[in-house]
C-alpha cells in the first residue's frame, strides 16, 4: 500500500533544478536560538508546504526533504505532471529554525535552492522507496554556507547502510492550520519494518500532520556536538500518527554526492 504524503502543496514545487540567486534574511540578534536549528521548512511566496533538514556534507551546502516535496512522482516510465496551484516555481527556499510568527520566523535567514536531486525511481516510477531528495543550497553574499549558519558541528552525517530497528529523532512542521505557532514538533522513539509495505521504515508518533513531509530520522542523536546520523526523511503515512521512510541507500548516496559537488 501506498503511503499517504504528508506535504503540503507537494506538487507545486515540482521540477525546480534551476539555479537561483541567494538572499540570506538577518534577524535581529536578540531572537531565542531554534531547538532544532538544522531543521526548517521549504517556503514559496512567504507559505511553507514541507519540511527540510541540514545533512553534514564537505562545503556545507546540502539540504534533505522528501521526493514528493519538490519533484512529481512518475507513472509507467513516464514523468508526473506539475500542478501549478499558486506557489511559484523557482521560487524555492529553506528556512532553517523556523518558528513563531512575523520578524523571527526566520532567526538563521531565508536560503535559495540552486538545484535539486531526485531518483529516477521516484520521477519515473513513483517508487516510494526512492522517496527522498537532496537539495544544493546557494551561500550567502559572504560565501557562507547554510551549515555554517545553523552550526557545522549540529548536523548529522547520512547513514547509507542503516539498519530498520533504531532509534531515532523525527523533528517536523505541520501546515499552518494544525500548527498555527508554526512550531516544530518531535519524537523519539523506535523505528521498525512497514506492515504495508517491510521495506520501508515505520513509527508511531501523534502530531506528525501534512506538512511533515521530508522531517529528518536522526539515529544517535546526543548532546551538542553529537548531531547522530541520518538515516532517512518521512515520506508517508496514513494518519497523524503513523509515519514512514525510505531507508537511505547507495542510490540515495549518489543523489548526495550530486548535491555536495553543488
Amino acid at each position: 500500500m501506498s503511503p499517504v504524503v504528508k506535504g503540503a502543496y507537494a506538487a507545486a514545487a515540482a521540477g525546480v533544478a534551476a539555479v537561483f540567486s541567494v538572499a540570506l534574511l538577518k534577524a535581529p540578534g536578540d531572537l531565542p536560538e531554534p531547538p532544532f536549528p538544522t531543521v526548517g521548512v521549504l517556503m514559496a511566496n512567504g507559505e511553507h508546504w514541507c519540511t527540510a533538514s541540514v545533512v553534514d556534507s564537505p562545503r556545507g551546502n546540502v539540504v534533505a526533504t522528501a521526493a514528493h516535496c519538490v519533484a512529481p512522482a512518475g507513472e509507467d516510465g513516464e514523468p508526473g505532471e506539475v500542478a501549478h496551484d499558486g506557489l511559484a516555481i523557482g521560487e524555492l527556499a529553506f528556512a532553517p529554525g523556523f518558528s513563531g510568527e512575523g520578524a523571527g520566523n526566520r532567526p538563521l535567514g531565508l536560503w535559495k535552492v540552486r538545484s535539486i536531486h531526485v531518483d529516477d525511481r521516484w520521477t519515473k516510477w513513483g517508487d516510494d522507496t526512492a522517496d527522498f531528495a537532496f537539495l544544493t543550497i546557494e551561500p550567502d553574499a559572504d560565501g557562507r554556507g547554510v551549515q555554517e549558519a545553523v552550526g557545522r558541528r549540529e548536523a548529522p552525517r547520512p547513514d547509507w547502510t542503516s539498519g530498520y530497528e533504531r532509534e531515532v529523532t523525527v523533528v517536523g512542521y505541520p501546515e499552518s492550520d494544525r500548527n498555527p505557532e508554526n512550531e516544530p514538533v518531535s519524537c523519539t522513539t523506535q523505528t521498525r519494518h512497514d506492515e504495508n509495505d517491510p521495506d520501508l521504515l515505520y513509527i508511531g508518533c501523534a502530531g506528525f500532520w501534512t506538512g511533515t513531509s521530508g522531517s529528518p530520522w536522526i539515529a544517535d542523536r546526543g548532546g551538542p556536538g553529537e548531531p547522530g546520523r541520518l538515516i532517512g526523511v518521512l515520506s508517508g503515512g496514513e494518519t497523524d500518527v503513523d509515519s514512514t521512510a525510505a531507508l537511505y541507500d547507495e542510490r540515495a548516496k549518489a543523489l548526495y554526492d550530486r548535491a555536495a559537488h553543488g
